[in-house]
């Protein structure tokens, strides 16, 4: 019964791309020339606004999930000390700056909004 139904299926989905054909390039109306507008230099900053973006969001709180994980390695007498020093060196190339267990308590803050170079943008 399926092998009969295939075919049936098969001409009723190819069907649209059948009838359809591209419009002669003539038939295009032409579209006037928009100017080019030089954009501001500072188009982008973003310090101003009261609330942080989305991505600085998850970005801080991914960042405080991997230092608090990294963190219970380094309390943890029972995970070798290669593991976390490797553990460390990925998430210091996750974060831009160098990392090591003291450094990790600097997710835990209260203001968790962080400006791009690294320190708190809080007041």
């Amino acid at each position: 019964m399926s092998r009969r139904l295939f075919p049936v299926f098969l001409f009723f989905a190819l069907m649209p791309a059948v009838g359809q054909e591209a419009p002669p390039d003539a038939a295009k109306p032409e579209t006037p020339a928009v100017p080019a507008v030089e954009p501001k230099k500072d188009w982008r900053d973003t310090s101003g606004d009261p609330f942080p973006s989305l991505a600085s969001v998850a970005a801080a709180s991914r960042n405080m999930a991997q230092a608090l994980n990294l963190r219970e390695f380094c309390a943890n007498d029972a995970v070798p000390d290669d593991f976390v020093r490797e553990r460390l060196a990925r998430f210091s190339r996750m974060t831009g700056r160098e990392e090591d267990c003291r450094s990790l308590w600097d997710y835990f803050k209260l203001d968790a909004r962080r400006s791009r170079d690294g320190t708190n943008a809080g007041p």
